[in-house]
């Protein structure tokens, strides 16, 4: 994995690298890719600001100039303070992992404070809203049995709190669903989601309506040939939804999840238990949503409490 600024020992380094996350970890190709991306920045621009190319040796002399020259350059760039953020995180992980092989000492590497951001809080749907956009999503495609299948998609996307990939990534074999479904989410990690009858509901009329035959190898959700169902159409759907019913941008697919949670905090869930539901690995994830939580109330507040 020889690049431009790189030794063929960090090359080889950085391989080895990526392939634990991707083995141990479970990392999605999604997320190597962007560790590979961070990664090589970093090491591309210790090159451009040493002028010589970097082995292991160098790498272990790091010190808090190098890392402040590189965020100083990446921010001059225009990098967000989030992204950059990210990009911190992956190089520390990788230095991190460098130092345990090699034995230098990584502490003015991971030291370095990444920059404040403000993060930004998911945009749930209203209930009532969620309820409409299903009951929408139903009434929209001239198929009926394609107007099945969307409905049974976005209410396992509210009902369950799925990813739309997980839901896609359904088989036959799922079918007639249980009242408790094994999800294999991120990180090829499993939980266990409890189905709510309403959503086994409009998944067995889908079933029910749909022309192609319902195969444990074979995707559930079908598209209009036959195909796996391509997550873009209930991108559309939820597109044609929203307009029709005047809700904002922010109305899309993964926004029902956000609404699945957020819902069930409000009506006194546990946020852990709420964590093992979405397959978050870190309960700091699933506490955003005690900030919208805090927020919505805020907004109820002030419109029952107008200031003078």
């Amino acid at each position: 994995m020889t690049q431009p600024g790189f030794s063929p020992a960090t090359g080889d380094a950085l391989a080895r690298w990526l392939d634990q996350m991707r083995a141990l970890d479970g990392a999605s190709e999604h997320t190597i890719a962007a560790y590979r991306t961070d990664v090589a920045g970093f090491l591309g621009f210790l090159h451009a600001h040493h002028g010589e190319s970097l082995g292991l040796a160098r790498l272990g002399a790091l010190g808090q100039s190098d890392m402040r020259a590189w965020m100083a350059y990446e921010r001059g760039r225009g990098l967000s303070a989030r992204s950059l953020a990210r990009a911190l995180s992956s190089v520390k992980s990788f230095i991190r992992w460098l130092s345990d092989r090699e034995g230098f000492d990584a502490t003015h590497v991971l030291s370095a404070r990444a920059p404040k951001y403000s993060r930004k809080l998911p945009r749930p749907l209203a209930v009532d809203a969620a309820k409409a956009v299903i009951e929408q999503v139903e009434l929209q495609a001239m198929e009926p049995w394609v107007a099945a299948r969307d409905a049974a998609v976005v209410t396992l996307l509210y009902g369950c709190g799925l990813r739309i990939s997980e839901a896609l990534g359904l088989t036959g074999a799922a079918h007639p669903l249980p009242e408790v479904l094994r999800i294999r989410g991120k990180g090829d990690k499993e939980r266990l989601v409890p189905v709510l009858p309403a959503a086994r509901a409009a998944v067995a009329e889908y079933v029910r309506l749909c022309p192609w035959p319902v195969e444990a190898q074979a995707p559930l959700f079908r598209g209009v040939r036959g195909g796996a169902l391509n997550p873009r159409q209930i991108e559309k759907a939820m597109e044609l939804a929203r307009n029709a019913l005047g809700l904002p941008a922010t109305a899309t697919p993964h926004a029902l999840r956000h609404s699945f949670a957020t819902h069930l905090l409000a009506a006194g869930g546990d946020l852990r238990a709420i964590q093992e539901l979405l397959g978050h690995a870190s309960l700091a994830t699933t506490q955003v949503y005690t900030a919208v939580d805090t927020a919505r109330l805020m907004q109820v507040y002030q419109a029952a409490h107008p200031r003078a």
